[in-house]
């Protein structure tokens, strides 16, 4: 059983299927499922607490969501993490291109924070258009995108991206002739599970409008920094300052932290 679990990326196929010449990877998949199970958590949430908001405007909202999560995860990933941030920027038009040299490559590349950054302006945007109370939306997405982001990281493990480092425990996954944590797994467990259900469980005691969010964030970004301890800094990157234990993803998690508690006080306070 060990056996196999350690050379489980030798059996099976990361293609599930294909499509008119299409290749359809079970990352795309998962992805997919992420999105859905987070689309129906959110109307759970509010059907089961009553939220005043209505169907057709959480449906419409979903959509700004979406694109806005999109758009800054592949931006967020080429500011802090692709090699090539100048050719990007001075070809914008090659940002969403999914073909290289005329072949379907699909989009690689895509930035958790850069997803954050850009799901917070789209819903900033959407409330602001119709109307709708931003820190309410923001704790709905609290409860609703921990969930789907289980099924997101173990597309990346079912992908063979972003490995673990070295390891020799029993689990450890082998991955280019050597043993290798199975980090996606940790983070969507830490990242994904574990932050879901403290904030389903703690939602009945907030004491006001947007905690959830704020908590979700910080709560991401604490598991975040304990998961890059066993995830192989990006190798464009490596660590950062000269240190053998900084990453981006350490950094920016730290930034986010700090950012959301200055809020999380301030609106505290001012409710108090």
């Amino acid at each position: 059983m060990v056996d196999f679990w350690q050379n489980i990326y030798f059996q099976f196929d990361p293609v599930a299927f294909d499509l008119a010449g299409i290749k359809v990877h079970w990352y795309g998949i998962m992805y997919a499922v992420a999105l859905i199970v987070a689309i129906l958590m959110a109307h759970y949430i509010v059907k089961k607490d009553k939220i005043a908001i209505k169907t057709d405007v959480l449906d419409n909202y979903i959509w700004w969501a979406e694109i806005g999560v999109i758009l800054g995860a592949r931006l967020g990933y080429i500011i802090f993490y692709d090699p090539h941030t100048s050719y990007y920027l001075t070809h914008p038009w090659q940002i969403f291109n999914p073909f290289m040299d005329g072949t379907f490559v699909g989009i690689s590349g895509m930035s958790y924070h850069g997803a954050l950054a850009g799901f917070i302006i789209a819903t900033f945007l959407f409330c602001k258009k119709y109307k709708v109370s931003f820190w309410l939306i923001g704790d709905i997405a609290a409860i609703a995108v921990p969930l789907g982001y289980v099924f997101g990281r173990i597309g990346n493990f079912i992908n063979q991206e972003l490995v673990g480092r070295s390891t020799d425990v029993p689990w450890g996954i082998i991955v280019n002739g050597g043993l290798k944590h199975p980090s996606q797994l940790y983070e969507a467990v830490l990242e994904g599970l574990v932050v879901f259900v403290i904030i389903f469980l703690y939602r009945k005691y907030k004491r006001f409008d947007g905690e959830l969010a704020l908590l979700y964030i910080v709560l991401y970004s604490v598991m975040r920094i304990i998961a890059e301890n066993y995830r192989e800094p990006d190798r464009q990157l490596g660590f950062l300052l000269g240190t053998s234990w900084l990453t981006m993803g350490i950094l920016i998690s730290f930034s986010f932290i700090l950012f959301s508690l200055v809020l999380y006080f301030y609106r505290l306070r001012n409710k108090q």
